[in-house]
């Protein structure tokens, strides 16, 4: 089954706009969990703007579900996540000052920084992933490194879907083979949607988790958190 895991930094955004406690970070995440979300995600960056390194240490011990935390791992964020251990830890490419993600590593030439950096979190027996390319050899290099997974940057997918969708899916198809076939495990996130996810799934059915913020988010302005939870669960079934 694939399991989604909700990114709940959207949730943080609007807390810090306003400042206080509105909405609670954290009832949303537990909020989530009792809808039917199989986990959370969370991507701290160093200058706070949405999700706070406070928010991981209140998270932690409270969620029932998947903890998945992803980030650049510069110094502070791999002390942060060596000492709360979440379930899984997804490393991602980001300059400190990106709005969001917008790439995957190159893991070829960065095999023996990413090799150091798995090797630590491997260590305290942390799942790792790292956030990469629809790219056979991208695929390949991560698992030279040690990744435990990968997970596919899905904007591509997302951008190209509307106009040809087997078009967009074939690269994915192709990385997600060479995942499956390396035995490492498959993640894919970013710009997946109540549009388009369906057709991703059915297409690579065997990847193992979808994490999802910006526009469940933003559907549930419209559909109500609980209802939209469900709709995304929806589509990852065949």
């Amino acid at each position: 089954m694939t399991k989604l895991s909700v990114n709940i930094n959207k949730i943080a955004t609007l807390r810090n706009a306003r400042g206080g406690n509105v909405p609670d970070v954290v009832k949303v995440a537990l909020d989530c969990e009792s809808f039917g979300a199989d986990g959370i995600t969370v991507h701290p960056r160093p200058d706070e703007r949405h999700i706070r390194r406070s928010d991981v240490y209140d998270l932690r011990p409270l969620l029932r579900t998947e903890f998945n935390i992803e980030g650049y791992p510069a110094p502070e964020f791999i002390d942060l996540v060596l000492k709360v251990k979440p379930h899984q830890v997804t490393l991602v490419p980001d300059d400190p000052s990106q709005i969001t993600s917008n790439s995957g590593w190159d893991t070829k030439a960065n095999l023996e920084f990413l090799t150091e950096v798995l090797d630590q979190f491997n260590s305290a027996g942390i799942r790792t992933s790292v956030f990469v390319a629809a790219d056979p050899e991208m695929v390949e290099y991560a698992a030279k490194a040690g990744a435990d997974r990968v997970e596919l940057y899905t904007e591509p997918y997302a951008t190209n879907y509307p106009k040809n969708p087997e078009a967009a899916i074939a690269p994915f198809i192709e990385a997600a083979k060479t995942a499956r076939k390396l035995g490492i495990g498959l993640n894919a996130g970013h710009d997946l949607s109540l549009v388009n996810l369906n057709y991703f799934y059915k297409n690579i059915p065997w990847v193992d988790e979808v994490s999802i913020g910006h526009a469940l988010i933003s559907d549930a302005l419209y559909l109500g958190l609980e209802r939209t939870i469900q709709e995304y669960k929806n589509c990852l079934r065949s």
